[in-house]
């Protein structure tokens, strides 16, 4: 195992809980889960984008779209409402899930977002849902990932032969 250094000028900049309102953001990362009850769902990892002038940039908005109880199905309303807001082709036919959750990655939307309190077995939450989709006034993305795992994937390094100790 390596050494880990701390760094106080590399930290999330959290400035609060996020207030209800519009904000310009980009899909970090979307894939399916199960609640532990079982219950299964998609998630939308959304970033609060830093290349825009808006409050909260960086953050995360995590929106959970479960299948319903009776059908075991996804209500595709959703993934069409949030498919045109991130601009994805109209009719395109995906292999399977998975490749329908991977478009929208990396794409851009314009969300409303609202604090609301729920109540589920007797627990009182307080939940950030986004309220509404569409599309961004700022498709052109500058966004720059916060280091620690935010954003895309690693990129690769191009190694020769002529580096190799060995």
């Amino acid at each position: 195992m390596g050494e880990f250094n701390l760094d106080f000028n590399d930290v999330y900049e959290g400035k609060g809980q996020i207030k209800d309102g519009w904000y310009e953001v980009i899909v970090n990362r979307c894939n399916e889960d199960a609640a532990p009850n079982g219950a299964e769902y998609a998630e939308f990892d959304l970033i609060i984008r830093n290349d825009i002038d808006q409050s909260h940039q960086n953050q995360h908005i995590f929106e959970k779209n479960f299948k319903a109880k009776s059908t075991h199905k996804y209500n595709m309303k959703i993934f069409n409402t949030i498919g045109k807001a991130c601009q994805l082709e109209n009719g395109k036919t995906y292999n399977s899930f998975d490749d329908l959750l991977n478009d929208y990655v990396g794409k851009t939307a314009l969300v409303y977002v609202k604090n609301e309190t729920s109540e589920y077995n007797g627990k009182t939450y307080e939940n950030l849902n986004v309220k509404m989709w569409n599309q961004s006034k700022f498709p052109d993305v500058q966004h720059v990932p916060k280091s620690g795992g935010e954003g895309s994937s690693p990129q690769p390094v191009d190694i020769s032969d002529d580096d190799l100790p060995f």
